[in-house]
């Protein structure tokens, strides 16, 4: 089940990109939109480990429970984003 959400995710991220590349082709450079969903995402699973680590102190061990599984489920969305090779812009050159 896992493997199949894995791709599902690919496929979807891999679809946007495509989508974002034929809106504005001239305009956007795809590997600064990952890097920057990179540091979004890791922020994100920062801060869910740390209300993970809020809540456990706290007692509540459901919520501490809850908060770690989002920032797992963060981390595994870093893994496939940070996979997905960025094609290059087209050129007018042709290789030689």
């Amino acid at each position: 089940m896992a493997q199949l959400h894995d791709l599902r995710l690919r496929l979807l991220v891999q679809q946007e990109s495509e989508r974002i590349a034929d809106s504005q082709p001239d305009e956007l450079d795809l590997s600064v939109v990952q890097a920057r969903c990179l540091c979004w995402l890791a922020l994100l699973a920062e801060a869910h480990e740390d209300q993970a680590t809020d809540a456990e102190r706290r007692g509540d061990v459901e919520q501490a429970m809850g908060w770690f599984a989002d920032s797992m489920r963060l981390r595994d969305v870093i893994q496939v984003v940070s996979s997905i090779e960025i094609p290059l812009p087209a050129t007018g050159d042709a290789p030689l």
